[in-house]
């Protein structure tokens, strides 16, 4: 028969930490459930009271990853009150880490926020590119850190994906034959516009497991190797003609190829510094 706990989680920031914490330390027990609950942003001293009002209304064990101290103190000191179990996220890993290195523990603030202001920049840069795939919401490319354009197929989402993971807001249009860009792709002047190029062959196969995995028989220049040639080669004079920077992506994986974008966004930032 399962025992049912219940865990407390207290987090000054988004609760992911905790609740990753609790989720994989309760997985190492044997016939326990766990019933949890969740406090977010807790950083004033003013939310500490209703805070333990409420575990103490339904009692069990607190984890928190709250370093400002007073915060911090008034949150163990009532679990203290309550008789109530308690463990601060970080530990014993801190009081480790400082025996290891010598150097005194000086709990603070400043990286959490940092955690936070990073996390936050993530969510809202995967929030973009994921409204801006596939040529969608090709109206406002100026919001965009970077542009990727390519023919259908050459990675664009996987890298733009990638980006959005390393906070970067990505956006990627998509060229399609015989239709010419977008104008607000054109006119862009803010965002890094970047042309990827894929060779053909390559191409080919991989258009061609995409008709597949569609069970389409009929459409016969999707895959087609010397449509898919005069279609790279538009695009590649499209790139030149616009001055845009070219990356090959055969024989890269995504990872390399968002490398590369990224530090061509650091060397614009270090030259617009400069001027």
């Amino acid at each position: 028969m399962k025992k049912t706990i219940v865990m407390n989680l207290v987090s000054h920031a988004s609760g992911e930490l905790i609740e990753m914490l609790a989720r994989n330390a309760v997985m190492q027990l044997e016939g326990v459930e766990v019933k949890r609950r969740l406090w977010k942003m807790v950083r004033r001293l003013d939310q500490v009271p209703e805070i333990l009002s409420e575990i103490g209304a339904a009692p069990g064990f607190v984890l928190h990853s709250i370093s400002h101290s007073d915060v911090r103190e008034a949150l163990e000191e009532g679990c203290r009150q309550l008789n109530l179990p308690y463990q601060f996220a970080l530990e014993p890993l801190v009081s480790r880490l400082s025996e290891y290195s010598c150097a005194a523990v000086q709990y603070h603030n400043s990286s959490g926020d940092a955690f936070d202001e990073d996390y936050y920049r993530r969510v809202e840069a995967m929030k973009y590119t994921l409204a801006h795939d596939d040529g969608i919401g090709s109206n406002d490319l100026e919001t965009a850190d970077v542009v990727v354009v390519g023919v259908s197929r050459a990675t664009k989402t996987p890298t733009c994906m990638y980006l959005a993971s390393r906070g970067i807001k990505a956006a990627n249009v998509p060229l399609v034959p015989g239709a010419p860009p977008p104008a607000n792709l054109l006119r862009a002047k803010g965002p890094l516009i970047v042309g990827l190029t894929i060779n053909p062959a390559r191409l080919a196969v991989i258009r061609a497991a995409r008709l597949k995995s569609l069970n389409d028989d009929e459409n016969t220049t999707y895959a087609d190797q010397e449509s898919l040639r005069r279609e790279i080669t538009e695009a590649k004079r499209l790139f030149l003609r616009c001055g845009w920077p070219i990356i090959d992506a055969s024989n890269r994986s995504i990872e390399q190829t968002a490398s590369i974008i990224i530090e061509m966004l650091r060397k614009r930032a270090g030259d617009r510094a400069e001027v």
